[in-house]
């Protein structure tokens, strides 16, 4: 499947006249869907997601793939799901919210959306994360007796560093 190469698919309409749409318009609507469903951690790309990425530009469409016909539209989507939810329901549910979002918003007729798992995010972001422990004050005698011995430390003769070259 082709992500980026058409980069706009006309389609025609039944009023004589013509919609236009970029494949980036179906990819987003797609990574969009898929990114609200429970469970999913995120979309993962190939290399040249990765290049985008490091060089500071944040693509929403990375991991989508569309192919878009005159009224049909197919679509491959790579995610990450959190580790501890049932992968196929996850699957079937990105299915069934691109499918309904691309056909709603475009007009387009969906026949396929291919969800591939590429990875499962062990990182339970919702699990309270246990507050650090502060270090108990010491009681002020405790404090001037250490500043004491600092003072003391400071005052001894340091034995001369051995010459580094013989």
């Amino acid at each position: 499947m082709d992500n980026q190469g058409d980069l706009i698919q006309e389609v025609k309409n039944s009023d004589g006249g013509k919609i236009v749409f970029a494949t980036d318009v179906i990819a987003t609507i797609a990574a969009l869907a898929a990114a609200d469903v429970k469970g999913v951690a995120g979309m993962t790309g190939g290399m040249v997601e990765g290049i985008t990425e490091m060089l500071g530009r944040k693509n929403i469409t990375k991991g989508v793939k569309v192919e878009v016909g005159t009224e049909e539209a197919a679509i491959d989507v790579s995610v990450v799901i959190k580790y501890g939810f049932h992968i196929q329901e996850v699957c079937t549910e990105i299915q069934n919210s691109i499918r309904s979002a691309v056909e709603t918003m475009t007009g387009l007729r969906v026949v396929e959306v291919n969800v591939y798992v590429s990875a499962v995010s062990f990182e339970n972001e919702e699990a309270p994360r246990e507050p650090k422990k502060e270090k108990a004050e010491k009681p002020e005698k405790e404090k001037d007796k250490e500043k004491d011995k600092d003072k003391e430390k400071e005052k001894e003769p340091k034995p001369a560093d051995p010459p580094r070259v013989k």
